[in-house]
């Protein structure tokens, strides 16, 4: 592929879903271990889960949960996407679903976001 067509490639809408949907995959799984190891400070007794708990009430830990947030709902929605892609009638592009997609993703932040700092 010349560098032309790649630079044309990488500007797509749908590549830019397929990367979001890809990266939020990762990010999801490299998650899941810290969020184990957290859980696991409840078999370790009332003051390691109280510690753990003053430790989750801190600014920078509602941020990365409201990111968490975002990631789950863009990368649902990014899913949501591929299976309607592989089971509807191919009509275009479908830009409007890689833009449903974005909007879900940012509405769910929001939402999250307006409840987490009430």
């Amino acid at each position: 592929m010349t560098t032309g067509a790649a630079w044309r490639a990488h500007a797509h809408p749908a590549w830019w879903a397929f990367l979001v949907h890809r990266v939020s995959g990762v990010a999801l799984a490299v998650f899941l271990p810290l969020h184990f190891a957290a859980l696991a400070t409840a078999l370790r007794g009332e003051a390691a889960l109280d510690g753990f708990l003053r430790f989750a009430d801190a600014p920078l830990v509602k941020a990365a949960e409201w990111g968490l947030v975002v990631l789950l709902a863009l990368h649902l929605a990014g899913g949501v996407r591929l299976l309607l892609i592989e089971f509807r009638p191919w009509r275009g592009l479908r830009k409007d679903w890689i833009a449903g997609t974005a909007g879900l993703g940012a509405l769910a932040g929001l939402v999250y976001a307006l409840a987490l700092w009430r």
